[in-house]
Formats: C-alpha cells, structure tokens, sequence
C-alpha cells in the first residue's frame, strides 16, 4: 500500500501531469454544462409547446368559428409533435442538435412536412457539439498522452532506470503500477463530475455503470497504445510524437474517410428530393380529372370509398384525397431513403469494432437515445399520429358530418406511446 501512496505523491508533485488533470476536470465540467444547457434548451421549448398550440387554436377557431368545415379545420390546423430528450441526453447530444425534435404536421401530405423539417448539414453531424460525448472521444486520448507518453523514457533520460533495475521488483511492475495510478487520475477527472450532474438529473445507474464503462475501456486503449510505443525505448519526444500521429489518424483521419467511404458505398438520397417530388405530385392532381383522383384514392383506402359523389364545387375531401396520394407516389422513395439511412447507420456501428472513436460515439448515443435510430422513431410516431389526424377529419368529410366549433379541440392530441406505423 506504502508504494501505491508513493505513486501518488509522484504525480502530485509533477507539475506537468497535475496542470494536465486540472485541464481536464475543467473541460469536463464545462462539456457537461454545455450539454446540460442545450438539453435544458429544448426541454423549455417543448414545455412551451402546450401554451403556443392554445394560442394558435384559439386564432384558427376565432378566424372561422362555427362556419368552418372539417377541410378548413384540416388545412388551418397545425399539430404539434415532439421527442422528449432523455435523463442521459446531455452527455451525448446526438442528433437532437442537428435533426428537429419538435415539428408541428396538419392532415395533408405529410412525407414533405417530415423530409421539410429533416433537413441537416452532415458536417455538424461529423463533429458535433462539445459534450461529454466529444470530450471522451477527442480529448480524453489527448490526456492520456500527455500523461504517458514519457511513462518509461524520463526514467531512463534522467537515469534512474539503471537504479530502478538494482531493486527487487521489476520494472515491469513498476511501470503497470505508475500506468494504473495516471490511468485512475484521469478516470477520476471525467467520471466524478460526469457521475455528479448525471445524479442531478436523474440518469439510472445502469446507465452510469454503462458511460463509466465504455469511458474504462476507451481510456485503456489509449493507455495500452501508449505503453505499447514506450515499450520502443523511444526519446520522451518521439513518443509524443508518434502518439500524437495516432492520435490524429485513429480519431480523426480515418473515420473521415471511413464516412467517406459509407457515403460513396451506401448512396442515399437526400430527404429534400423526396419532400420535392410530394409536391410535384399534389401540384400536378389540379390538373387531373377529380374522378381519377378520388378513384386511386379509393383504391388504397376502400374505407371511405362509400362517400357520396362529388359534386362541380370545390370539396375539401378531394383536396385531402391527393394530398394522401402524392405521399403514396413518394412511399417507396421514403422506404428507400430509410433503408439507405439504417443501412448507413449500421455500417458506422460495425465500423466502431476497428476504430475506437467511432465506437465510443456510437455506443454513448445509443445509451443516451440520441442516435439516428431514435431519430427514425420519433418519425415513425409522426406518422402513425398522423395517420390519426387524418382518420379524425376523414369521417367529417367523407361522410358529411358537421364541423362544429367544438370539434376543433376534440381532434387527437400527439401521444408518446404510439405504436409505430407499419
């Protein structure tokens, strides 16, 4: 116990190493605030979301009161979704900083409301935001090397290693012992603040068992690629330097071009194109006959197929119909862009087996449901509560109910637990 204290002291007094901690500790602190307030943020915006749809119900209902009909009703209306973030979101950002968490839908086509509101910039996904997630995965490895890449070599530059090897215990066991106590210090810098704010906002400890795991095993990586140069007999300086090469190439070059590769491999659409060829398809039913229109609709949809006929005016029922069947023109470009998106999705997953960083990312957003997967969720109850909205107005209008004013706060309200549609 007496030379696990010695260790100790050591590092305490080594004045590079202990500004090294302090740095890191505050980068910690700093990247969980900074998660914590964007989490926040947009907590506070969805709790604001009761209040702002009051307000615009109460301006739609006071612009056409009892005289609206349930079309009017349809197309006027907006409602709202949204995905709450999760008690571990904050460590890991994810997607909630680059894809809407909130998106208001009426009952009229919905894949151009969704790929409209789907709209990021791959580069800022790339990135990300600088979070605990970012912390681990770039700036932990940078520590580690500060603190071991003269592990050994200043033993031997300053001497001592002639003297060390005259005791009874090898140098082999003295070295792991020095690698465990620096490997502990900066185990502690990220996981004592991270286990702190994780408390504060409710994480289960399951949970925290799981980030203080993946950040375990990602620091011993770097740790054993450190020891492995040391063991070299390298100069403190070409350890650091070989280290800070890895560095670059493990977590930054090759998981570029592994992005890269993905992209060329697994070509995708964008989201917008789809979004385009929805409206092209409404923009062009205008000048296809009604009948046609309302015949295709019924096709699909034989439920509402016993409506009553249309008459020369203008019905809204006829609106909503190609509404629904430009979203059925672009269904299979929509499956088609989400098998691309799960597929690239599970390529980068697999590709976290041969580069570390990447497997830290995707391990810590998926703990944290913060990941592409739990973005794809959250669409699949937008549509499956759209689809709700759509059969509310759809017995209005299709079998010639009366709207009243009261309507308006009968239609359904967004609800978390909507199964997914199929």
């Amino acid at each position: 116990m007496s030379l696990w204290r010695y260790e100790w002291r050591l590092l305490l007094r080594s004045r590079i190493p202990v500004i090294g901690l302090l740095m890191l500790t505050a980068l910690t602190v700093a990247s969980l605030v900074s998660g914590v307030q964007r989490i926040d943020s947009q907590r506070e915006a969805i709790a604001r979301i009761a209040t702002l749809q009051a307000t615009d119900s109460a301006a739609v209902v006071a612009a056409h009161g009892e005289s609206t009909d349930a079309g009017q009703a349809a197309y006027y209306s907006f409602h709202p979704t949204w995905n709450p973030p999760s008690a571990l979101s904050f460590a890991a950002v994810g997607m909630r900083d680059v894809a809407p968490f909130m998106l208001r839908v009426r009952a009229l086509g919905l894949e151009a409301q969704i790929h409209d509101g789907d709209v990021f910039n791959p580069e800022l996904a790339l990135a990300g935001r600088f979070d605990f997630a970012f912390l681990l995965t770039f700036l932990l490895p940078v520590f580690v090397i500060v603190l071991f890449h003269d592990l050994r070599s200043n033993e031997t530059e300053s001497g001592r290693e002639r003297m060390l090897r005259s005791l009874p215990m090898g140098l082999g066991r003295l070295y792991l012992r020095k690698a465990m106590v620096r490997a502990l210090a900066l185990l502690a810098c990220v996981g004592v603040p991270f286990v702190v704010v994780a408390l504060q906002q409710g994480v289960t400890l399951s949970k925290i068992a799981g980030v203080l795991g993946l950040a375990t095993a990602y620091l011993v990586f770097w740790a054993a690629l450190s020891l492995l140069v040391a063991r070299r007999g390298w100069s403190s300086a070409t350890n650091a330097a070989t280290l800070a090469a890895s560095w670059v190439a493990i977590a930054l070059v090759l998981p570029a071009l592994a992005h890269v590769a993905i992209e060329r491999a697994i070509p995708v659409d964008q989201g917008a194109e789809i979004a385009r060829a929805q409206r092209e398809a409404v923009n062009r039913a205008w000048d296809i006959p009604r009948e046609d229109t309302m015949q295709r609709f019924y096709a699909r949809y034989p439920e509402w197929s016993d409506s009553a006929p249309l008459g020369t005016a203008f019905h809204y029922k006829w609106y909503l119909a190609f509404h629904q069947n430009g979203d059925d023109d672009v269904a299979q470009m929509a499956a088609d862009y989400r098998a691309g998106i799960e597929k690239r999705s599970t390529a980068a997953s697999s590709l976290g087996w041969l580069l570390p960083p990447v497997g830290m990312q995707a391990a810590l957003t998926r703990l944290a449901d913060t990941d592409m997967q739990a973005h794809l969720a959250y669409q699949d109850r937008i549509r499956a509560y759209h689809a709700d909205l759509r059969a509310y107005y759809y017995r209005f209008l299709f079998r010639d109910e009366p709207f009243r004013q009261a309507d308006y706060g009968r239609a359904p309200d967004y609800d978390m637990a909507l199964p997914a549609s199929p």
